[in-house]
């Protein structure tokens, strides 16, 4: 097919400045991947775990057995599993926002993507204070 030489090309990523609102809207891709596939394999172990009887359980509540001290790389792993479920749910929020048609203002559009950065953080720390907290 040819082109037609008097319409333009797309703009690329290259002339666009970068701001909040095009981080969070990546963000919510990259996390929606992330939950399925890491939310995916920890859904599928517990759900085996249920099925397979007292060895399986206890194998799936050992990984998550908080009395001992978890692995630091597994804790890393579930905080940022966390974390991708609170940004993923808050930008979907925002985008449900945008498409009853408000918040396209450059300064609301702004606020609302950093909303969605610093209310991703902070609900992730506080559930997992709630949580360690319970734990102790």
């Amino acid at each position: 097919m040819a082109r037609n030489t008097a319409r333009p090309l797309s703009p690329h990523l290259t002339i666009w400045r970068w701001g909040p609102h095009m981080l969070v809207s990546i963000l919510h891709r990259a996390t929606g991947i992330g939950l399925t596939v890491g939310g995916l394999l920890l859904l599928t172990w517990f759900m085996l775990a249920l099925a397979g009887g007292a060895q399986g359980w206890e194998t799936f509540t050992g990984f998550l057995n908080w009395k001992l001290g978890p692995v630091p790389l597994i804790l890393l792993g579930l905080v940022a599993l966390t974390w991708a479920f609170f940004q993923h749910t808050l930008s979907g929020i925002r985008h449900l926002i945008m498409d009853i048609g408000a918040g396209f203002e450059l300064r609301t559009n702004k606020t609302m993507a950093y909303m969605t950065m610093i209310g991703s953080v902070l609900l992730t720390a506080v559930f997992w204070a709630v949580l360690l907290g319970k734990g102790a």
